[in-house]
């Protein structure tokens, strides 16, 4: 008699394990928001932006921690998350809202490609996982990908959007290092438990550093298009796309989902292309063409 497959486990009409296909709906949601990001940063100083959606953000996700979603954290792991979040919520926040109001979004989602590849390196570097050879190759392509937009933005954008693209990639560091040290809380906590207290850990120092942001901030002048860029960034993004992402650390490990992320670029181009005029270069094109090959040779 055959053994019933989980949910996880068990395969869509799509040929997708229901885990992965919330990975992808992950990375639409994470391709769109570098759009709506840039739009709310434009309007609002980065950091005021920042603290409002990531607070929406924590709100929501502690409202269902409390309420049942799941066993409460030990209060070791609590602090442990809590101490997690402040590298992958506000050192990263920090690094990735100021590097995104310096250059374009689509560069930016180019350049978050290369988390994947630095995850899977401080993954094997502290040894969580161990890398096929294809898994290496995929890397390998990531990281040109990503290095052909770094250097395409110092021959057409310019010194300040090369600076931004650095940004982006420090917050890049931040996140792989975050994501490393997540895996053994994430194997035994809830995705609901290990994205509200890491999310908290990191709004209450970033609120720190956004509070003269948000005391200068003219609240008449805000747009109603400006608010929906808080409620997307901060309920879509920090909430629901995070959720599918952390089920795929629990199930997937850090390496495959940080894979999907690559799928992020491809989206944040073509809308960016759409919404905000950023028409995409060649490099861009021959730097999407690699992160989707890196995304292949790693998955398969």
């Amino acid at each position: 008699m055959s053994q019933p497959q989980s949910t996880t486990t068990s395969r869509s009409w799509l040929g997708l394990h229901t885990t992965e296909i919330g990975l992808v709906a992950m990375a639409v949601i994470w391709g769109v928001n570098f759009s709506v990001m840039k739009h709310g940063t434009q309007v609002m100083e980065p950091l005021a932006f920042n603290a409002l959606r990531m607070g929406l953000g924590c709100a929501v996700l502690m409202s269902m921690a409390l309420l049942g979603a799941g066993a409460l954290p030990t209060l070791a792991d609590r602090w442990r998350l809590m101490g997690l979040g402040i590298v992958g919520h506000c050192i990263y926040q920090l690094f990735f809202v100021h590097g995104l109001a310096r250059t374009r979004a689509g560069t930016a989602a180019l350049v978050v490609a290369a988390s994947p590849a630095a995850v899977a390196i401080v993954a094997r570097a502290f040894g969580h996982e161990r890398l096929a050879p294809r898994a290496v190759w995929g890397i390998v392509a990531s990281i040109s990908g990503v290095m052909l937009v770094v250097g395409g933005s110092l021959s057409t954008d310019g010194t300040e959007h090369l600076i931004g693209d650095l940004l982006v990639l420090c917050a890049v560091i931040a996140w792989a290092f975050y994501t490393s040290g997540l895996l053994p809380l994430a194997k035994r906590n809830e995705a609901v438990q290990v994205a509200s207290w890491t999310l908290l850990g990191g709004v209450i120092p970033l609120f720190a550093f956004a509070t003269p942001a948000l005391l200068r901030t003219d609240w008449g002048a805000i747009t109603l298009s400006t608010w929906g860029a808080v409620v997307y960034a901060g309920v879509l993004a920090m909430v629901i796309a995070y959720l599918f992402w952390y089920r795929g650390v629990h199930h997937l490990g850090p390496t495959r989902t940080s894979m999907y992320s690559n799928l992020q670029p491809i989206v944040a181009v073509l809308f960016a292309w759409a919404v905000l005029g950023e028409v995409p270069t060649l490099v861009q094109g021959i730097g999407a063409a690699s992160v989707i090959g890196g995304l292949y040779l790693a998955r398969t």
